[in-house]
């Protein structure tokens, strides 16, 4: 049997590859991994935990408002950008810190340097060789931002977190998960912010009600929503701002503009025409059910093979993976019912099937929804209302999808991703006793269908 310097050499310390390594050292197996940027990868550097500590600081716009019906007065704030960027970065570093101790303490032999795979059983970083038995790509996914003039001074979700100056007017491309996200962050922060969107209505793939009920909300929070349109061309005028020519002939100027028009595999210079890796047209790496490549040495997980990119489908993807090459397992990881939020103000919380997808799947679906203002905002005054939606396949009572637009709508669907992958019906739901005053109750209380 050949001798390798580890058995197993891990190309990225995100999510997945953190816990695939450290999984891996506690078993006893040689674990060798580097990474030549974020310790932690894009989720706790320049992703959700970074954007969850905006979202939270930009919601204190509203709250100050709330307030005064509550019968506190509020003095005139102000908001300082460099307190918010940099205590942010302080947090990110610590968990930076812990992520490297956690790594070097389980045995995990951690290289700081850009990986490079130079054959099916060696990989190089900088400058050296090493032997793996096994080599493991959890490289994750990269910041796209089509070309067009003027696309130099436009940034992305990589550079918003360090910005050294908060943009009084901002622009935000994109109709995803981040595009509604920042939007929602920089108007939360004092910024005059539009969203621009090349189709009829942002989040794709949702469920349409779920869409619309956000749209409606999200433009109560002093956003300007222009679908239908994209950005032609930029320019950079004397004073340093920015601009923008859109599509239906109307301009735009901002001191920021951000792309947030999509993620690719993070695949450049990884060396995989050395390996008979195969790639799909998007540059995902094409993997078995059991994570391995074309090239049988060869595995990879999360992002970087597009399957569902959310972090904690990274992980047990990487959990998956070290169980069954190293404990003998044959575990296969279940993409089914992974629920899913979206920290836009205010939240979307969702898991299961959409109206329209359960409407494709199954004869006979009920729905049940309920819009209403919740408790806080009948002495608020603010306008802000929340909506759910519960589908159910109507010959079974079998519940298929559940949809929440409204404060903490993450922390409430999590919990009923739970019912649902346990196969809750709907007399499950009917039958618990809610928890009163709250706006979770209203999915236990839902009892006629709205159609």
């Amino acid at each position: 049997m050949a001798e390798f310097d580890f058995d197993l050499f891990v190309i990225g310390a995100g999510s997945g590859g953190v816990r695939a390594g450290r999984m891996a050292a506690a078993m006893g197996v040689r674990v060798g991994m580097a990474e030549d940027r974020y310790l932690g990868g894009t989720c706790v550097n320049v992703g959700c935990v970074p954007k969850k500590l905006f979202v939270y600081g930009s919601h204190f716009s509203e709250e100050f408002e709330n307030a005064a019906g509550f019968g506190w007065t509020v003095g005139k704030s102000t908001f300082d950008w460099p307190t918010l960027r940099d205590n942010k970065t302080k947090e990110i570093e610590r968990l930076n810190g812990i992520y490297r101790n956690m790594l070097v303490n389980s045995g995990v032999n951690l290289l700081d340097g850009r990986a490079r795979i130079t054959g099916p059983n060696t990989v190089e970083v900088s400058g050296t060789q090493y032997s793996a038995e096994r080599i493991l790509i959890a490289t994750g996914g990269w910041p796209y931002v089509p070309e067009f003039p003027g696309s130099e001074h436009v940034i992305s979700s990589n550079e918003v977190f360090y910005l050294d100056e908060f943009p009084k007017r901002a622009i935000v491309v994109g109709g995803g998960y981040i595009a509604v996200e920042f939007a929602g962050i920089f108007a939360g922060l004092g910024a005059e912010t539009s969203l621009i969107y090349r189709g009829d209505l942002f989040l794709r793939g949702f469920d349409q009600e779920v869409r619309e009920f956000t749209a409606e909300e999200v433009a109560k929070k002093n956003i300007s929503l222009r679908f239908n349109n994209n950005i032609e061309k930029i320019d950079k005028q004397a004073d340093g701002s920015l601009l923008a020519h859109l599509t239906d002939g109307s301009t735009l100027e901002a001191d920021t503009i951000m792309y947030a028009t999509g993620r690719v595999p993070n695949v450049m210079d990884l060396g995989l025409e050395n390996v008979r890796v195969e790639q799909k047209n998007s540059g995902a790496i094409v993997v078995n059910d059991q994570f391995q490549t074309a090239e049988p040495s060869v595995y990879a997980i999360g992002d970087v093979i597009d399957r569902i990119q959310l972090t904690p489908v990274a992980l047990a993807e990487g959990m998956a993976l070290v169980r069954n090459l190293y404990a003998g397992k044959n575990q296969q990881v279940d993409y089914d019912l992974i629920a899913t939020a979206v920290f836009c103000q205010p939240n979307i919380g969702t898991v299961g099937l959409s109206e329209e997808k359960s409407r494709e799947l199954y004869e006979n679906v009920d729905v049940y929804k309920s819009t209403f203002r919740a408790m806080k905002h009948t002495m608020s005054g603010s306008d802000e209302k929340t909506f759910m939606k519960m589908l159910v396949d109507r010959d079974t009572d079998k519940v298929l999808g559940v949809h929440m637009v409204g404060p903490d709508a993450g922390e409430i669907i999590q919990g009923i991703a739970v019912a649902l992958k346990a196969g809750a019906t709907k007399a499950v739901f009917d039958s618990t006793i809610g928890i009163h005053p709250t706006a979770a109750e209203e999915f236990v209380t839902m009892r006629e269908p709205a159609s």
